[in-house]
């Protein structure tokens, strides 16, 4: 550092003073404040993620889902005027299917429950005979443990009941974080992303820019690629369904397309059996065996672990087709359904992490009076 001709060591000393780290400058109990305020936070910060623990998975996916559909809440406000009834319509137009599709699916499997039930010893024949026809298994019965499956089977419509009565808690809390934080983005969007921008420090502002665009791309491209390919998969196999004649072709659809949002663990638990019902109740080896392949190898192993990272990836254009792809499968077997957002999500903060401590531009230093200073090039 090179001094005016006028400065002497006291200013030298003053020059080096303001060089220091914040650090050095602070007494005793201002660093024994800011020991006791950080230890404070993380210990409510844990306490408040344990205590949303069970659903903080419907207050992510309200966030995400207000984020998507906020155009057409702006639509409805247009419209409407008020800030509430157009949020509550919105709601209401992504809710109304939903429940409908919810509804038929539970009557139509509580029916079919019941007919299992009725004709429990006519399908126990059906199948045991179908088994005994088959090459390795000629002359051997599977009689009783046929039996006890189909017992199972017939009393699931019950097990409905009771399942729903015992998680209708949880339910009723989840449901209602999810109406309300979505409600409250809906209406609040503008506010609580000030409100986030205004708490991050100048010095963090390129890698907080660079992880809201790889954030905002990944989530993007995920969704997209995700609820194309499921109603893909979903139409295939309605369409196999409805061509060979396949009970409940509509709810075993609904159900590919819920259950196939898990990239490898997905609707061959849908096409599997269905190729089985056609071989044992539709004696048509046949078809059972197009429905494996086209499940197989169309929906599987096509669609499911090409066809959506390739298209999420493009769609992102933040990650490339094989960390989308690490994200997409490994999120779901780290985190369960939550899992295709967060997989992704985390690589994609990842990148903007590294991309930011490894690019061609530093960090924004501050100047004397807090506002971005000049920008230090790397060699």
């Amino acid at each position: 550092m090179t001094l005016g001709p006028d400065e002497g060591p006291d200013d030298r000393r003053r020059h080096e003073r303001r060089q220091e780290p914040v650090v050095a400058e602070l007494t005793l109990p201002e660093l024994r404040r800011v020991v006791i305020t950080s230890i404070l936070f993380v210990i409510v910060l844990g306490l408040f993620l344990w205590m949303v623990r069970t659903v903080l998975i419907a207050g992510l996916l309200a966030v995400i889902l207000a984020v998507y559909l906020r155009p057409v809440y702006l639509r409805l406000l247009e419209w409407m005027g008020r800030e509430p009834l157009a949020a509550l319509t919105t709601i209401i137009v992504l809710i109304a299917p939903a429940l409908a599709t919810i509804v038929y699916s539970y009557i139509e499997l509580r029916d079919a429950a019941a007919y299992i039930s009725t004709n429990r010893d006519v399908i126990i024949v059906q199948i045991d005979t179908a088994l005994r026809r088959l090459p390795l298994l000629e002359g051997r019965s599977f009689t009783d443990q046929i039996r006890n499956a189909v017992l199972i089977a017939s009393d699931y419509g019950t097990a409905i009941v009771s399942n729903l009565r015992e998680t209708a808690a949880g339910l009723a809390v989840a449901t209602a974080v999810f109406l309300f934080t979505m409600f409250y983005v809906l209406t609040r969007g503008p506010t609580i992303g000030e409100y986030v921008r205004t708490r991050i420090p100048a010095r963090y502002g390129e890698l907080a820019a660079t992880l809201d665009r790889n954030v905002r791309g990944v989530l993007y491209g995920t969704i997209y690629a995700t609820l194309l390919t499921q109603t893909l998969k979903s139409l295939i196999i309605l369409a196999l369904n409805l061509i060979f004649g396949v009970p409940l072709p509509v709810v075993l659809a609904i159900l590919s397309f819920v259950i196939g949002f898990f990239p490898i663990v997905g609707t061959w638990t849908v096409y599997v059996p269905v190729a089985a019902w056609l071989l044992i109740f539709g004696d048509s080896w046949v078809s059972a065996l197009v429905v494996l392949l086209i499940g197989f190898f169309g929906n599987t192993l096509l669609i499911s672990l090409y066809v959506r990272p390739k298209i999420a990836a493009e769609k992102s254009r933040v990650l490339d087709f094989f960390w989308m792809f690490v994200g997409l499968v490994t999120g779901v077997y780290t985190f369960g359904i939550a899992g295709i957002l967060l997989g992704p999500v985390i690589i994609g903060m990842l990148k903007a992490t590294l991309d930011t401590a490894t690019g061609q531009e530093s960090w924004k230093l501050l100047g004397a009076d807090g506002e971005p200073g000049p920008v230090v090039k790397e060699a």
